[in-house]
């Protein structure tokens, strides 16, 4: 028999939550709060991203990393916001992983910064099983996309701290059902805050600008100082 190792999945996972504790701790150093925003493709990440950063301008320090298989075209676009930006170019893969965090934060000045967005990959599956270090999963839905797909996708359900259904003023003009949506999240995840809103009308986002400043406060209550992390 030849003599040759096989590399499970398992050393994968384990090796990328050992960069994410790291890259946590070095967050967490500097009292950055980590948003990880996960969704499907056309769901709305990015406008989603522009308009938040337009309600937060002037507010706190805030960094972007943009994630895509190819183009710096979100990062152009958040460019705009004069925020400073990283773009991730994943060449195929289907998601961003700790390691590429990391090697992306020494772009940034992290000691300016309070808030710290990851837009990840567009898909709904992949990115919900890697910790990049973030303190919050938020998946972002629209309405187009339809109603079922909680029970359909459950992991991000499950795993994410925050919800933001967007496109919220197409509701007449889709047959998303509201209640069986809200019923099915209450059987995946009673604790998941959910914001209703419209990249397009900006209906929602105060709120949920409003829930990022407290936890931007509250990490800075309980940020680690560097010189205590060994």
């Amino acid at each position: 028999m030849p003599d040759f190792k096989v590399i499970l999945a398992q050393d994968l996972r384990q090796a990328n939550q050992e960069q994410a504790t790291e890259n946590r701790e070095r967050f967490s150093s500097f009292g950055i709060t980590v948003v990880n925003l996960i969704s499907s493709p056309g769901a709305g990440k990015t406008s989603i991203l522009e308009a938040t950063l337009a309600h937060l301008s002037g507010t706190m320090g805030i960094g972007v990393i943009e994630g895509d298989i190819a183009t710096t075209r979100d990062a152009a676009r958040i460019a705009r916001y004069n925020v400073p930006v990283v773009q991730i170019n994943t060449d195929g893969a289907c998601h961003l992983d700790a390691r590429l965090i990391s090697r992306a934060i020494v772009e940034l000045p992290l000691e300016k910064l309070d808030l710290l967005f990851i837009e990840n990959v567009g898909n709904l599956v992949c990115p919900a099983e890697f910790d990049l270090g973030e303190d919050i999963k938020a998946c972002i839905l629209s309405v187009a996309e339809g109603s079922d797909k909680p029970l359909k996708y459950p992991l991000i359900f499950r795993e994410a701290q925050v919800l933001l259904l967007n496109k919220i003023d197409l509701l007449p003009y889709t047959d998303f059902n509201m209640e069986a949506f809200r019923q099915d999240i209450s059987k995946l995840n009673p604790e998941l805050t959910i914001f209703p809103v419209s990249a397009r009308t900006g209906e929602g986002l105060g709120e949920w600008c409003t829930w990022l400043k407290r936890q931007v406060a509250s990490k800075k209550k309980s940020a680690v100082p560097c010189d205590a992390i060994a």
